[in-house]
């Protein structure tokens, strides 16, 4: 049974059932949490119907009901429209949970509203995809109070290999695209690395052996050499470029996030088709 709130189960709810989200919110449900789901296709509820999740009609439904509200869709116009329907109706006492990478300065704006109407906030962005929220095994990086941690921690646990509370809200998103901001970095130096070696005439699959093995290895490097081609990744370098821009806005252009910008940039521009 999931952990216990006033001696009543945590009533969990999810909102943003895709690669990532839907095995996370599957773990809550796993994990005894009773659980709410909502999604703007209906037929997208039905595999958690059947596992035994409710399936909220509307957004202000499934925020009366809730006690933990957790959010993972992909930007900051898809979690504000969702807050807006979405925090008017939540309980004193409840807290909102955003697992979507998006602006810190968002996520304290956010903060702020909740703690107006007396609801707890954390941002926490989490790592490892899919397979890792399916395993349990997702780094979920933390911003918030100490007692809005504290009341996250439960249902985090239900799908966190490592829990990590960094500090005031905002703190997990500036945590988060540092990180997938480094990982952009290493995939475009993985990426002049192999082209250099082509040039020099090493052959591009023994020099990507090579370094896997060697002192220039990185999960970056190790990611990119799985490619056939940049355009394989089209899909995670998309997501990695919205993260990389949201580190140049937090820090500004020439701040010290233009290095890891410049590294990742030739490879996010060739992985990424423009129009």
């Amino acid at each position: 049974m999931g952990r216990m709130m006033n001696t009543q189960p945590i009533r969990t709810a999810f909102i943003g059932l895709g690669s990532q989200g839907a095995p996370m919110a599957e773990r809550m449900l796993a994990a005894g949490f009773p659980l709410t789901v909502w999604a703007r296709r209906p037929e997208a509820l039905a595999p958690f119907v059947a596992q035994g999740a409710l399936a909220a009609a509307s957004l202000p439904e499934l925020a009366a009901w809730a006690d933990h509200v957790g959010i993972c869709v992909v930007d900051d116009p898809g979690v504000a429209a969702i807050c807006e329907q979405l925090l008017p109706a939540m309980r004193p006492g409840s807290l909102l949970a955003i697992h979507s990478t998006i602006l810190p300065e968002s996520c304290e704006r956010l903060a702020r509203r909740c703690e107006a109407a007396g609801i707890a906030f954390v941002d926490a962005p989490v790592s490892g995809g899919g397979g890792a929220a399916a395993a349990g095994s997702l780094t979920v990086m933390c911003g918030g109070t100490e007692d809005a941690f504290a009341q996250a921690k439960p249902v985090f646990e239900a799908f966190a290999g490592l829990l990590v509370h960094l500090g005031a809200a905002g703190a997990g998103q500036r945590a988060k695209i540092v990180n997938n901001s480094l990982m952009a970095a290493n995939m475009g130096l993985a990426h002049a690395a192999l082209a250099a070696a082509e040039a020099l005439g090493i052959d591009r699959k023994a020099a990507a052996e090579l370094i896997k093995g060697s002192s220039g290895r990185s999960f970056g490097f190790e990611v990119y050499a799985r490619l056939l081609r940049p355009e394989a990744f089209e899909h995670g370098a998309a997501l990695l470029r919205k993260d990389v821009a949201l580190l140049r806005a937090s820090l500004g252009v020439n701040g010290p996030g233009h290095v890891l910008d410049e590294a990742a940039a030739d490879f996010l521009d060739a992985a990424v088709h423009r129009a």
